[in-house]
């Protein structure tokens, strides 16, 4: 028999393999919108950097599952997967959520990947799946903190521009 990089995945596998490199794509697909939203005349976000690097992040991910599928002799063929129905990202806090939400549906598909390796005793495919589950956590450490920040600077903000009633400024009620 061959060595491990040579042993054909399990159907289930292959097919969800293939599903997660589709969906990556997807994801750097949303960046790129998400990031082209914000045009040279508005303030960038702080989080826009993320944005952008992600975009060729996730198509890198996409690019080494597919090699993993050819690695092991497995057939490719992506699923089409529908676009986010959004075409305008809103506030700082809507792109942030929208871009959590994708992040932990990454998430769950690598972890639902990793139940059904784990089910078919695929330890190659473990093993090539946890350095993607590591990144998956950071980036969606970084997002909900990103979020936390934002609704902080937007309630700070929405405090400043809400104007006292005349008489409260200086602690004494005008009568």
């Amino acid at each position: 028999m061959g060595s491990q990089a040579q042993k054909l995945l399990s159907e289930a596998c292959r097919v969800a393999v293939n599903y997660l490199a589709s969906y990556e794509l997807n994801v750097s697909d949303a960046y790129l919108t998400m990031s082209y939203y914000y045009d040279e005349e508005t303030e960038a976000p702080l989080y826009l950097p993320f944005f952008e690097d992600q975009i060729e992040v996730k198509k890198e991910h996409a690019k080494q599952f597919i090699t993993y599928l050819r690695e092991h002799r497995s057939k490719i063929c992506l699923p089409v997967i529908k676009r986010p129905d959004i075409d305008n990202w809103g506030t700082g806090i809507q792109a942030i959520e929208s871009a959590l939400q994708l992040e932990n549906t990454l998430n769950k598909l690598l972890q639902d990947l990793m139940n059904l390796a784990s089910q078919n005793s695929e330890t190659d495919l473990l093993n090539f799946l946890k350095k993607f589950l590591a990144k998956q956590k950071r980036n969606i450490n970084y997002l909900e903190y990103q979020r936390s920040y934002q609704k902080e600077l937007d309630r700070l903000t929405e405090k400043e521009v809400t104007p006292e009633k005349p008489g409260e400024a200086s602690g004494c009620l005008l009568t």
